[in-house]
């Protein structure tokens, strides 16, 4: 949701990284293995991750803030569904007031000193169509007969369904194959509170 602070682009070492991510988004191998490659090449600490989150807090694409309050007020529940890390999407939940227990993201995890433990993978979202896991279980949860996904990658785009609906967004970036395939796809949040606003 328009974060703009990387964990990867801070402790990655040059020229490795697009290397595991080409390949992950060519789909030569799982988003699981990906994940797993990229976090044993950064093996960030906890004192990079804060110091990361410190000098270069997430930053709100425009108009997110305003949809999601618009949201609220209607009394939809939002979550934030992401494949990066939830130290940092907390860090964006906290700023629209989406509660920490709507957030799905994965975690990192650290020895008592400070030093790279691994992650956590039991999360859905640290595997291929978690997204899709966690959209099917928060339907049997809250008893949601619709659920819209709006992303712009491909993870977000293959968890409709069980998603209701997909909107593709493009305002960070534009994926081809995402803006095909979207049956709707926008380049600002103001379109959708605009259309929000029409209800």
């Amino acid at each position: 949701m328009g974060q703009s602070c990387s964990l990867e682009s801070a402790c990655t070492r040059q020229g490795v990284r697009p290397q595991v991510t080409r390949n992950a988004m060519g789909g030569s191998v799982s988003f699981h293995t990906a994940l797993s490659e990229r976090l044993s090449i950064i093996k960030c600490s906890r004192e990079q991750v804060n110091k990361l989150l410190t000098d270069h807090p997430p930053q709100l694409t425009p108009g997110i803030r305003e949809l999601v309050d618009s949201l609220h007020q209607r009394s939809v529940k939002v979550f934030l569904i992401s494949g990066g890390f939830r130290c940092i999407v907390e860090h964006v939940a906290s700023q629209l007031h989406i509660p920490l227990h709507h957030v799905y993201a994965n975690r990192l995890k650290f020895y008592f000193n400070g030093e790279y433990a691994g992650f956590d993978e039991a999360q859905p979202t640290a595997q291929s169509g978690g997204k899709g896991t966690v959209i099917r279980m928060l339907k049997e949860q809250y008893g949601f007969e619709n659920v819209v996904m709006i992303g712009d990658g491909a993870t977000d785009l293959e968890a409709c369904p069980p998603a209701s609906a997909f909107i593709g967004f493009g305002g960070n970036v534009v994926r081809q194959q995402v803006k095909e395939k979207s049956s709707w796809y926008v380049t600002s949040f103001g379109e959708l509170l605009k259309e929000l606003e029409k209800i």
